[in-house]
């Protein structure tokens, strides 16, 4: 037999074996012992021998593939063939899940979506389990559990219910229950409530924490115990082990001393309030020792905190921070209180947009003309049309002065006709006509920033100077006057006031001044500047991110003006030689919208300043790439880059960090 040939009949021949095994145990009765043996078995093979043998149905994936040796020489029970049978399919990373009538052979990663009983037989077999935890975090068990299952093992947090849902085999499954367990028995641990009747409660417990966080570092495990402040009540909460809470307990007794003198003064420094203000408002409240005086100098009633002594509060503003002398029980309502106030506040930036649209159209045609015979004792005579089309007269006049003026030329087209003679009678006449189109688009995107109930004004504009009085001073010398003339300069262009409240939620009331001002063109009669303004004072309320229009406004203006000579302007055919037209449609759309958005936290805040920050500097690098005319060898100036993560530089010893500091006599 060649080489060759070798492996070909060796792999027959273990087919044939399981064949003639699969037959054999078929054909023996129930309860009778099996001693299979498969050496380099096809997997399909094994498959139907076992089915045969236990009578189950299989259904079989297309990617069930593999070989399989399996020695034994003890006989086994139908019941131990098929957990053999099921460790067999785990060694090669596939799994038997019941479906009814049928069993599925699938591979492990699809295990999971697949459909499993709660409850089997085989530990070697696929199920799902759910398992209550009553006293530690079932999402902080996810973490040490996964380690001890498979890759298409799956096991979630329920965090609503304080569950574990694990799938997996029911051999592993059983020994994660067992961790369970042991886990969540020894997490429990008791609570204690040692109310304080000298020191203050988050004094203690900041104290205790860092000796507790100390303790953990140095032996590099979970600590030992809990401390929470509860300020209400002047309370400390302890849980841990009982010989840790009896040594903190010792502690808390320590430090609940009472101090000499029946006072302590204390520095509170504030992150965010305003200390000068604050400091106002706790000296009305607490001015009198923490708590007004009975009615008719009767005596506290029972269980009432007694006045043990003055209450002085005052603002150190260059460190903005409170210094506080009161009683220990004044004391804590005092900084219960500035614990309260001293919070972030919320900014609101509002974007406002106010668009203008306008269309204009014009049109002007008229004839005027002059007739002069004087110099041949013949009639004269003309027409003008002065407030509709100028014409010859205004022309007549321009010309005939020393000083001629372009601007008596009218606008549009202008065709003059006639002759002038020494003697005789001369004449002349000018047609003018004029049709003018124009369109405006303006959008102005006023943006401002501002913290909660504070009031904020930005203004880009300029100031305009109006002349308010004039007068003649007579001067010294004889004959000489003075002219004197008083201005005032008043602000023109867009102005945004807006003063934000945000309710709970994500709501809020804007109380918002708008306005809009420019100078229009000269109008007749005018005596100065004109101003065009538009101005909107509102108080609305809107939702984060929400658009609310504020107001608008729709213009919509047609003049037209005929002058004619009577009767003659009417004549048919002629009449046109003896009037004047002139037409004007302005049409014009306002309106003012905003769009308020909360930002909460420093993330949100600097999203918004490197979008607007990216986009200047964009700008900036686009002009930087065509060179400076005349000036090559200088650059245009461009932003640096934006730091994602602004460097925060370290405390200094002994510097204030914004939580509290003590004064020398708190006791603590």
């Amino acid at each position: 037999m060649s080489a060759g040939t070798a492996p070909g009949r060796l792999t027959r021949l273990a087919a044939s074996t399981a064949v003639a095994i699969a037959i054999a145990l078929a054909a023996k009765p129930a309860g009778a012992q099996f001693t299979p043996n498969y050496q380099d078995t096809d997997l399909r093979t094994v498959i139907a021998a076992i089915s045969e043998v236990t009578g189950r149905n299989f259904l079989i994936d297309s990617r069930v593939t593999g070989r399989v040796t399996f020695l034994t020489s003890t006989p086994l029970s139908e019941e131990a063939l098929y957990e053999a049978f099921l460790t067999m399919l785990e060694m090669n990373q596939f799994v038997a899940i019941p479906d009814g009538e049928f069993i599925r052979i699938v591979p492990d990663a699809n295990s999971r979506t697949l459909p499993s009983p709660t409850t089997a037989d085989e530990r070697g077999a696929l199920v799902t389990q759910v398992v209550r935890v009553d006293n530690v975090n079932a999402a902080q068990l996810v973490a040490v559990l996964r380690p001890m299952l498979g890759q298409s093992a799956h096991l979630t947090a329920l965090q609503n219910s304080n569950m574990l849902v694990i799938v997996d085999r029911l051999a592993n499954v059983e020994r994660i229950v067992d961790v369970i367990d042991a886990m969540d028995r020894e997490a429990a641990q008791d609570i204690e409530v040692i109310r304080l009747e000298h020191a203050f409660a988050g004094d203690v417990v900041r104290t205790l924490s860092t000796t507790a966080q100390a303790t953990q570092a140095a032996t590099g495990g979970m600590p030992l115990v809990q401390l929470v402040a509860h300020d209400r009540t002047n309370s400390v909460l302890l849980s841990g082990s009982q010989a840790e809470r009896l040594r903190y307990r010792a502690l808390i007794a320590f430090l609940d001393e009472p101090v000499q003198g029946g006072g302590d003064t204390r520095v509170h420094y504030l992150k965010y309030a305003d200390a000068e203000d604050l400091a106002t408002r706790l000296n009305e409240q607490f001015g009198r020792g923490g708590s007004a005086p009975a009615a008719g100098g009767a005596a506290p009633p029972e269980g009432a905190l007694p006045d043990e002594g003055p209450v002085v509060i005052w603002a150190h503003p260059p460190t903005n921070a409170l210094v506080i002398n009161a009683p220990s029980r004044v004391m804590q309502n005092i900084l219960a209180i500035v614990d309260q106030i001293d919070i972030p506040r919320a900014q609101v930036q509002v974007n406002a947009i106010i668009v203008e649209m306008s269309e204009q159209k014009a049109a002007e045609l008229g004839v005027t003309w002059v007739v002069d015979g004087s110099g041949g004792n013949d009639a004269i005579g003309l027409t003008n049309f002065g407030s509709t089309t100028p014409g010859v007269v205004q022309l007549g006049t321009a010309a005939a002065s020393d000083t001629p003026s372009p601007q008596a030329i009218p606008e549009g087209g202008v065709f003059a006709v006639g002759r002038i003679r020494d003697q005789g009678t001369s004449w002349a006449a000018i047609v003018s006509a004029l049709r003018g189109d124009g369109q405006v688009n303006i959008i102005s995107e006023p943006q401002i920033m501002v913290l909660d109930n504070a009031e904020a004004e930005q203004h880009v504009g300029q100031e305009v100077p109006f002349r308010t009085g004039e007068y003649a001073q007579v001067g010294q010398v004889p004959g000489a006057i003075n002219p004197f003339t008083t201005i005032n300069r008043e602000p023109v262009g867009t102005t945004l006031r807006i003063t934000p409240q945000i309710n709970e939620g994500s709501g809020m009331i804007l109380t918002i001044e708008l306005e809009q001002s420019s100078i229009a063109p000269g109008a007749q009669g005018a005596a100065d500047i004109i101003l065009n303004q538009r101005r909107i004072v509102s108080e609305v309320f809107a939702q984060d991110g929400e658009i609310l229009v504020l107001g608008g406004l729709i213009d919509d203006q047609l003049r037209q003006n005929e002058q004619r000579v009577p009767g003659l302007g009417r004549v048919p055919g002629l009449g046109w030689l003896f009037r004047a037209r002139s037409t004007e449609r302005v049409k014009t759309n306002m309106l003012m919208f905003i769009r308020p958005v909360i930002l909460r936290d420093s993330v949100q805040r600097q999203f918004v300043t490197s979008q607007k920050y990216e986009y200047i500097r964009e700008l900036q690098r686009q002009q930087s790439e065509e060179p400076v005319r005349l000036m090559r060898e200088e650059t245009v100036p461009l932003l640096p880059e934006l730091e994602s993560e602004p460097t925060i530089p370290q405390a200094q010893p002994g510097a204030p960090n914004g939580d509290e500091g003590t004064g020398s006599n708190d006791g603590d």
